[in-house]
Parts: C-alpha cells; sequence; structure tokens
C-alpha cells in the first residue's frame, strides 16, 4: 500500500471516512514492520500524505483535525532501518513504543523478562528504547510507553532452578506460551505459585513446578508510569486491556 501514490491516497481517504462515520478522534497506523529501507522511506511519505489530508479535511469540514498515531517498534532502528524521524516528528501526534514480547518461549531458551524497562545485557528493554527514540530527534512528548498486560510462561528444564537465565525446554502453559494477566493470576492461585519482582530490570515473575511466567504486575507497572513521568513522556498505553477484565492499572489509585 505505501509503495504506490494511489494505494496510499485510497488508504488515507477510506480511513479518515471511517473515522468521521464513527466519530473517532483519530487513527493509529499499526504497521509491524517496515521491512527493507525503502520501507521506511515509504513511511515517511505515507505519513505526510496522511497529514496533509487530515488537514484538508478538517479545513473542508470545521471539525477538528483528527489525531494521527502510530505503533511503532520500541527503538527508532530495527537492525540497520531507520525510522523517518523528520517525518514522524512533523506528522504524528504521537508514537506508542512497543516495548514488549523481548523475549518469549517460542526461541528464547532460558527465562527472561518479556518487557524489561532496564537490562544491562542487552539493548531490548524499555528505557534503551526511549533514550534512544529522544536522541534520535523524538521529542519526549510525542512518546508514549507501552506495557502488555500479558506474560510468557517457560517449562523449566529443572524445578529448582527458577530465576533468571534459567535453562527451558519450550512454553510452559497457554497458547505458545502466551497468558493474559488474570490467567497468569489464576495459575498463582490455583499452583501456590511463588512470586518475585526483580527492581533491578523492572519485571517480575512467579513460578510452580516447572512453569515459570514473565510477566508486569502492579510494583513493575507503577514503576514504570514513574519512570514515563520522570522522561516527560507523553504517556503509557496497556497492551491486551480489551481482552483482559483484571487490569493492573486500576490498582494504581
Amino acid at each position: 500500500m505505501a509503495s504506490q501514490p494511489n494505494s496510499r491516497k485510497t488508504f488515507i481517504d477510506s480511513a479518515i471516512n471511517l473515522a468521521r462515520s464513527y466519530n473517532f478522534h483519530g487513527l493509529d497506523l499499526d504497521w509491524e514492520y517496515p521491512a527493507t529501507d525503502t520501507d521506511m522511506t515509504n513511511l515517511g511519505v505515507l505519513l505526510k500524505e496522511w497529514r496533509d489530508a487530515v488537514v484538508a479535511e478538517s479545513s473542508n469540514s470545521g471539525k477538528a483535525p483528527l489525531l494521527l498515531t502510530a505503533a511503532f517498534y520500541y527503538a527508532p532502528k530495527i537492525e540497520s532501518r531507520s525510522y523517518p524521524i523528520d517525518s514522524i516528528t512533523t506528522n504524528l501526534d504521537w508514537i506508542n513504543a512497543m516495548a514488549y514480547d523481548f523475549y518469549d518461549p517460542s526461541w528464547s531458551q532460558v527465562t527472561r523478562a518479556p518487557a524489561a524497562l532496564y537490562d544491562p545485557e542487552s539493548q531490548y528493554n524499555g528505557n534503551y528504547g526511549v533514550v534512544a527514540w529522544i536522541q534520535a530527534g523524538l521529542p519526549a512528548k510525542k512518546l508514549v510507553l507501552g506495557f502488555p498486560f500479558y506474560g510468557y510462561a517457560w517449562r523449566l528444564v529443572n524445578a529448582d532452578n527458577h530465576g533468571l537465565f534459567a535453562p527451558t525446554n519450550g512454553e510452559g502453559t497457554g497458547s505458545d506460551g502466551v497468558m493474559l494477566y488474570k490467567q497468569i493470576k489464576q495459575f498463582m492461585a490455583q499452583n501456590g505459585a511463588a512470586t518475585v519482582f526483580n527492581a533491578s530490570i523492572v519485571g517480575d515473575y512467579c513460578y510452580a513446578g516447572t512453569t515459570w511466567i514473565g510477566y508486569d504486575d502492579t510494583q513493575s507497572i507503577s514503576t514504570k508510569v514513574s519512570y514515563a513521568k520522570g522522561k516527560g513522556l507523553l504517556g503509557y498505553f496497556a497492551w491486551h486491556v480489551a481482552a483482559d477484565d483484571n487490569w493492573v492499572l486500576s490498582q494504581l489509585g
């Protein structure tokens, strides 16, 4: 779609019409993920044309301009491919940085925090992404930090070795290891699972038998909220809220 002027226009016009027909306040783009440098260039063009169309539609309709946002990778580079920072800054109201899904049991053979805020051994953490976006030129007030309301379950090789980086051999439970927050809480209650909050990385995990689950609980989320405020970010968002009636943010007061 993004590679051709005609298809871009069709997409943009239909998106604006859809938003207006349902009285939406705006539109959010989710492209996971631009796979080439050309894709990144086309993304920048798409955002400019979309913003121009939103401004024109607002002028013609007399309504307030639609908000334009996007869900992007947690950092401004995917391998060697850089997001079009200038176009993003100029044409989007904000971006939602997907600071989660760093690790999962489908490929990681040791237990890891799926959405750590810090990680001294890897760049796969929320703080790295936030700092990188800001250093790349995105204003902090156009950056929103993402939290997951779900976790991943690993199967431990040895039930007695249950810390971070413990050897595993696949998914512990759930669909592909994915567990919603309410399912994790149910697992803890039903199995008397031990729970751990790791303040160094800002991440939670629990374990019972050979099942080990990495997730974010109240303390991790509240720490991340404070972090977002301290960095001057626009805010934070939670992914998978619609599927879960036990929301961590509701516990923050």
